[in-house]
């Protein structure tokens, strides 16, 4: 009994520990935060996810202000200031209401589950107040920027600041590659980068160099995207995609390159864009093909993957395997101590086991109905755009399913529990925004199709009937009302 005290006291503080006791934020932290509040209580609302953004991602999680033990990073502290803004201001002329879609639902209830499977499990009031600041995050993050990000413009204008805060990070990165030294760690990080097997790996803002790696890495699809844009897009594009490869590359772990590979071979799957479905249960077959012919499980081939010396592929094999060999412990509400399971089991790097130790099947599952509900709204946009012969909307589309792939498998190996959330929800609200976005044809102008369309038919657009038809009870979002490209004159 004493010997698993050490390994469940480690688990407990993995799942709900930790974290400062007092106030850490520095004079230099608390002037970027009061900026970042003035900003965003003057700038036109348009532009209110640009300092947002910008200060939660360049503010690491190690500054942090304690009020009655309760911990608030810097994006905890500018939501209040946000949603104050957005539901007291007056609502831009011509902005329907925000509508649940089919990707929210999922959110929504992977969220609750979490909440609830986590308390039920531990039993204990801080269990429950943990998974309520992470529900504070995900719901306040999430549905703040799906209030912000609302339409093609909002969609590039956050691209654009990622760019602009990838083209930074890149710098402090190889400059950190340079000297082994962190710029950030004025701000509580280490101050020196971490050495494996002779390669320095780069940090940056973030609390951990794969995090960081990772963050570059599922953006690069994106910023290709911006190609198909326009010209200033194109000089955004030569200077983003380089600053995230530099990302992914400096950070020297397998998995940002892993999905970085998974991105950037997503976007060469183009010409078969309309093959998706056979090639997607080509995939499925191949996978239950190779579980039935080998010795080992499929998930085993993670063990082999060798792209950087001295990863961990063997660590996320047998995190996967020991969570099937224990499924009867965590399918229900999750387990407690997956210490247990083996060596360095309690280090859950692997999003999909997170879910399932912390929540059990009911959250695993909700967790991975994000992505098939983004995925499949993504397909019925990029349908959308092609049959109004908008090409740039229809580009623009692939590349976000591109960068969610490229998320999806990096995930295998990694959970984002830093500033770099930030990432994962203003993915899925950018990709609630472009898949509501109004397709225009070729030479049409954003005010013909506002005349075009009469005003009662602005404000919604169905996201789970097939192209052209409308069934019962679908989903709705904010967009237009019917697939049907609208003939002008």
């Amino acid at each position: 009994m004493n010997d698993q005290l050490p390994e469940k006291l480690q688990d407990q503080m993995l799942r709900f520990g930790g974290g400062a006791d007092s106030t850490t934020l520095t004079s230099g932290t608390a002037a970027f935060v009061g900026l970042a509040i003035l900003l965003l209580l003057l700038l036109p609302r348009r532009y209110m996810v640009v300092p947002f953004l910008f200060v939660s991602l360049f503010i690491p999680y190690s500054q942090v202000m304690v009020i009655g033990g309760l911990h608030f990073y810097i994006s905890r502290i500018l939501l209040p200031v946000g949603w104050i803004r957005v539901l007291g201001g007056k609502r831009p002329e011509g902005e329907g209401r925000l509508r649940l879609n089919g990707l929210d639902k999922a959110i929504i209830l992977w969220a609750f589950t979490d909440v609830i499977c986590a308390t039920l499990l531990w039993g204990t009031w801080g269990a429950f107040i943990n998974r309520m600041g992470s529900l504070y995050s995900a719901f306040g993050i999430y549905f703040l920027l799906r209030l912000l990000i609302r339409d093609r413009d909002d969609v590039n204008r956050v691209i654009r600041c990622l760019v602009v805060a990838c083209s930074l990070f890149a710098i402090f990165m190889v400059a950190e590659q340079v000297t082994g030294k962190n710029a950030f760690s004025v701000f509580g990080l280490p101050a020196f980068a971490q050495v494996r097997q002779g390669r320095v790996r780069s940090q940056g803002p973030f609390a951990h160099e794969i995090v960081a790696g990772t963050v570059g890495a599922t953006l690069v699809p994106l910023f290709i995207g911006l190609w198909w844009q326009g010209a200033r897009s194109k000089i955004l594009m030569a200077v983003g995609v380089p600053s995230a490869i530099a990302m992914a590359m400096t950070a020297g772990s397998a998995t940002p390159v892993a999905a970085f590979i998974a991105g950037a071979g997503t976007l060469c799957l183009w010409p078969l864009r309309r093959r998706m479905r056979l090639l997607r249960w080509g995939l499925v077959s191949c996978v239950i093909g190779l579980h039935l012919m080998m010795k080992a499980p499929v998930w085993a081939l993670i063990a082999r993957i060798n792209i950087v010396g001295g990863n961990s592929g063997y660590h996320r094999f047998e995190l996967i395997n020991q969570a099937v060999l224990h499924f009867s412990e965590w399918w229900l509400v999750g387990t407690r101590n997956p210490s247990s399971w083996g060596f360095e089991m309690g280090d859950v790097s692997n999003a999909y086991m997170a879910a399932a130790v912390e929540g059990g099947l009911f959250t695993l599952l909700f967790f991975v109905a994000i992505f098939l509900q983004s995925f499949r709204q993504l397909g019925l946009a990029r349908n959308r755009a092609e049959e109004k012969a908008d090409r740039k909307l229809e580009l623009q589309v692939w590349s976000f399913g591109a960068a969610l792939f490229a998320t999806f498998a990096a995930y295998l190996g990694i959970t984002y529990f830093d500033q770099s959330s930030l990432i994962w929800w203003a993915l899925l609200a950018m990709i609630s925004a472009i898949t509501s976005a109004e397709p225009q044809a070729e030479g049409e102008t954003n005010a013909e199709v506002e005349e075009a369309t009469p005003s009662r038919a602005r404000r919604w657009v169905p996201l789970v009937s097939s192209v052209g038809r409308r069934t019962p009870g679908q989903d709705r979002v904010w967009g237009s009302q019917s697939f049907q490209p609208r003939k002008l004159g």
